[in-house]
């Protein structure tokens, strides 16, 4: 499989059956339906289908010894286990049958009968399962993103997932959209944050036309050589995909320096996403507040509630003048209405009860996806499912990275980060903080060690002139152990410190290491610094006089007077949408 390439897979169709072969009296598994020919028999699969007849035979020995008559072997289809003539009768009769004399109780002719058609059933439902797999795991497109992500999530850490809508023109009828001669940009970034409890999950939206740097960046060329695409400062962010030769794992090596969450994974859709996951489920109810003519999307609705698929699905999510003052903002919020009311379509008893709809999701999601490689199979996407399945719509909330205008244009068409909005709504992400209240029943209550970690900011406080303290950088950006050590000194008053340098290694997260009887000192430090209760470290032994702490200084350190601790509430006039909220488009 080459970095940008699909997955190769036979073409089978899951609809295939048994069948049987006059020419030898043996049913075989149909895998050609050309008119005129014969059933061929399958190649003999070292499969998990073979293994999982295998199982059932060891697991049920009657009724595999009542497929056989005594003194007999059975007869299968070359390469493939199945039934024997007569197991199942064929169509038209039971040809060969033996007649029952006297009217006699089946007996063990009757079980033969009901155990070869077990066999029979498990047999081809096994096979059918393991063919209807193996295309999926063809439709999927997977790209090595060469360390940009974690390599795989883990149950028992919290879950970033970046999802990428490209404006790339592929697929039939796309041609009136997105950028024509291009490789594509990010046009639609969400950074989704599954929590560790998996009770709550937090979309971020990142806007394209974001100001911001982009880092150096290692690629997988198609003949498995590396290049590395060199950074820049100052630039939109939708260039970190498909500019330059950049690939998802530059788009999420941008996200990751933006916004301090470590990214996991990626999935990438094109515009045919929208139409065929749209379809699968039967349309997707949204609502808008005003009669619709865009001209441009081709977007048509009468005021109301409406139910899109297909293309009309996707002028809904990329119109731009239909909604609000017609910028990317407002096209965000009508994206993220849109994936709200597919969630609860896609989540809906009407959904998940009908087979229809979900090989149709199935299909349409695996031809529509790219992903990296760590989830690039269906077992590891079936996974990854099964860590989100608990997330409820009411504890998803869609949110917008806040930004400002652009300060240094005069015709506004960029925007910067809002600092003083963005640092709290970030840290509520990375300490993995819930924006929405998850009801205490879906949600556990602190363990006793995260109890007892809170418990050691309870206590005296130490005056600033007498806390002494060692400082490390561990992590932070370069020479915050000297700045640091200037604001504590100038600014704070903890005269008794140190600047030591580089620690020995690197932390992701600030860390404070005292004795138990300098916890007064540690707690003063702490509230001086900002720093959370999972920071302190108290050792075991008390230490000598004028002994001092180490405050090592991790990746987490933004800088002095910055709080690491993250606030419990979103900033009120942050822009949000509620997953299972029905919101009208203005």
């Amino acid at each position: 499989m080459d970095a940008q390439g699909r997955g190769r897979a036979d073409e089978i169709d899951p609809a295939d059956q048994w069948v049987l072969n006059p020419s030898t009296g043996n049913y075989e598994l149909r895998l050609d339906h050309s008119a005129g020919q014969r059933p061929t028999p399958a190649a003999a699969p070292r499969t998990a289908a073979r293994e999982a007849v295998t199982r059932t035979r060891r697991a049920a020995p009657a009724a595999g010894a009542a497929t056989e008559a005594p003194g007999r072997s059975p007869r299968t289809a070359p390469g493939v286990p199945g039934p024997r003539r007569g197991d199942t009768p064929p169509p038209g009769g039971r040809r060969g049958a033996r007649k029952r004399k006297g009217g006699k109780p089946p007996g063990k002719r009757g079980l033969k009968i009901a155990g070869g058609a077990a066999a029979f059933v498990v047999v081809t439902a096994s096979v059918g399962a393991y063919l209807y797999f193996e295309h999926l795991n063809g439709n999927l497109k997977t790209t090595d993103v060469l360390g940009a992500g974690s390599g795989g999530f883990k149950k028992d850490q919290a879950i970033n997932i970046l999802i990428l809508g490209t404006d790339k023109r592929t697929g039939d009828g796309n041609d009136g959209y997105g950028d024509k001669n291009s490789d594509g940009h990010a046009d639609t970034t969400i950074l989704f944050h599954v929590s560790k409890d998996r009770t709550n999950a937090t979309a971020l939206s990142i806007p394209r036309d974001l100001i911001t740097d982009i880092p150096d960046c290692p690629t997988k060329q198609e003949d498995g050589s590396t290049k590395v695409i060199p950074g820049q400062t100052g630039v939109r962010f939708n260039t970190s995909l498909g500019q330059s030769g950049r690939d998802p794992g530059c788009t999420m090596r941008t996200v990751q320096q933006l916004t301090g969450v470590p990214v996991d994974h990626f999935m990438m859709a094109d515009f045919n996403a929208v139409k065929t996951l749209s379809t699968a489920v039967g349309g997707v109810p949204v609502c808008v507040d005003k009669d619709v003519d865009d001209k441009k999307s081709k977007l048509k609705l009468t005021k109301g509630d409406h139910r899109l698929e297909g293309e009309q699905a996707l002028a809904f999510v990329r119109t731009r003048h239909a909604f609000g003052n017609e910028s990317d903002l407002d096209r965000i919020k009508t994206q993220q209405a849109f994936l709200s009311s597919m969630i609860r379509e896609m989540t809906s008893k009407g959904t998940l009860t009908s087979p229809k709809k979900l090989f149709s999701l199935a299909e349409a999601g695996t031809k529509a996806l790219s992903v990296d490689t760590g989830i690039g199979s269906i077992t590891k996407l079936v996974g990854l499912g099964q860590e989100l399945k608990g997330v409820n719509p009411k504890n998803i909330t869609f949110t917008t990275l806040p930004v400002d205008d652009n300060p240094a244009e005069r015709i506004k068409a960029t925007v910067v980060v809002n600092q003083a909005k963005a640092q709290p709504l970030l840290q509520m992400i990375q300490s993995d903080t819930s924006l929405t209240e998850v009801k205490q029943q879906e949600k556990a209550a602190k363990d006793a060690k995260e109890a007892a970690q809170e418990a050691l900011l309870q206590g005296d406080r130490a005056p600033a002139s007498e806390i002494r303290v060692n400082l490390y950088n561990g992590g932070g950006p370069q020479g915050s152990a000297s700045t640091t050590l200037r604001w504590l000194q100038v600014d704070k008053g903890v005269g008794k410190s140190s600047n030591l340098g580089n620690a020995p290694e690197k932390l992701k997260k600030t860390s404070l290491a005292y004795a138990p009887d300098q916890a007064a000192q540690a707690r003063a430090l702490a509230d001086l610094m900002g720093l959370p209760a999972e920071a302190l470290k108290p050792g075991t032994q008390d230490a000598a006089p004028g002994t001092p702490m180490t405050l090592t200084l991790g990746a987490d350190f933004k800088g002095p007077g910055i709080s690491l601790t993250a606030p419990t509430e979103a900033p009120a006039d942050i822009q949000r949408v509620e997953a299972d909220k029905k919101v009208c488009a203005k």
